[in-house]
Formats: structure tokens, C-alpha cells, sequence
């Protein structure tokens, strides 16, 4: 029984081993190439597994991205924001958090830049990217609730705050040749009262 026992151990451990190997290479590629541009087949000769191999690990492409996504984010987490009173003022505490995700945006560019453009090609992509939107909302409304505005001031923050937050507004300043620095300077010159 214990042999059958440690059987049945080592199969499970190679088998989370083989989806292990399967989730990097698939992460590899599609920061390499794009997910509208990696098939299943490049996934398996990369992980060095048949292409049978990976659809048993993975049904469907959004199992897939699922898995894909965890790995990276679990590599590469996004900047997190506290809006403790311990974090300072709300200039403060923005600029601080538009640099670590300017930062951010740097160091993972390609891997963004590849996902922002085949979202539309690849609906399994949606899911991830639109966790990642929903986080760029919380930390948004983290920022807001250290601004003290008024009422109807606050909708205009918000939506300012949001873009500024996203990855598409840090490229295009970075497409003008802003250093991360010149960009939050830039962008708490637009949030100024």
C-alpha cells in the first residue's frame, strides 16, 4: 500500500511540475511574441511537453490565461497603495504612487505593451486584464479618499486620477521621451487645485 502510495505522490508532484513548466513557457511567450500570436503548439515545444500534454493541463485557453496571468502577477506584483494617515498628504501619497506604477510600467513594458494590444483578438485575455483594471480602480479610489475636494469636483479626480493610473497614459508620455520623474511632475501639474 505505502509503495502504491508513493507512486501516486511522485505522479501527482511530476504532473504539477509538467503544468508548472507549461504556465512559464506560455508566460514567456506571450510577453515574447503576444497571446494572439502563441499557440499551443509553440507552449509545448518551449515547456518540452506534447501538445496533448498541455490541453490536459489546460482545456481552454482561459484556464490557460488564468494560470498564465497568477504566475506573472505572482512575479511582478502590481505597486500597492495604502491610504493610511500614515502614507501623508494626498500630493504626497499620489505622486508616491503614480512613481512606483510608472516604475512599474517600466520594468514590465514589453509584457504590457503585448496584452494591451491582442486584448481585442483574444477574449481569454479579457478576464486578467480586466482583474488588473478592477485593481486600477481600487487604488484609485484609495488615492480619492485622501483628496479632500468637494462634491462635484470629485467626479473630474476621479476620472483624472484613473488615467493617470493606467498604462496607456504612462506609454504615451513615455512615446514623448518623459523621463518617470518629468511624468509625475506632469500629471500633479493636471491634479493641482
Amino acid at each position: 500500500m505505502k509503495k502504491r502510495q508513493y507512486k501516486q505522490k511522485v505522479r501527482a508532484e511530476q504532473a504539477q511540475e509538467t503544468r508548472q513548466l507549461i504556465v512559464e513557457a506560455a508566460a514567456m511567450l506571450h510577453e515574447e511574441l503576444g497571446p494572439a500570436h502563441t499557440t499551443i503548439k509553440a507552449i509545448a515545444e518551449q515547456a518540452g511537453v506534447q501538445r496533448l500534454t498541455v490541453y490536459r493541463h489546460f482545456p481552454d485557453e482561459s484556464s490557460l490565461f488564468k494560470a498564465c496571468s497568477s504566475h506573472w502577477f505572482g512575479l511582478h506584483p502590481p505597486p500597492a497603495v495604502s491610504g493610511s494617515e500614515d502614507a501623508g498628504d494626498e500630493i504626497t501619497q499620489t505622486s508616491k504612487t503614480l512613481r512606483d506604477f510608472y516604475q512599474y510600467y517600466r520594468k514590465t513594458e514589453h509584457m504590457w505593451q503585448s496584452l494591451y494590444r491582442d486584448i481585442d483578438e483574444v477574449e481569454a485575455l479579457r478576464g486578467p486584464m480586466s482583474k488588473f483594471e478592477s485593481y486600477i480602480d481600487a487604488v484609485r479610489d484609495d488615492l480619492l479618499s485622501a483628496w479632500k475636494v468637494k462634491t462635484k469636483e470629485k467626479k473630474k479626480l476621479s476620472l483624472t486620477l484613473r488615467h493617470c493610473l493606467r498604462y496607456s497614459t504612462w506609454y504615451s508620455l513615455k512615446n514623448d521621451k518623459l523621463s518617470d520623474k518629468q511624468m509625475v511632475d506632469l500629471v500633479m501639474s493636471w491634479l493641482a487645485r
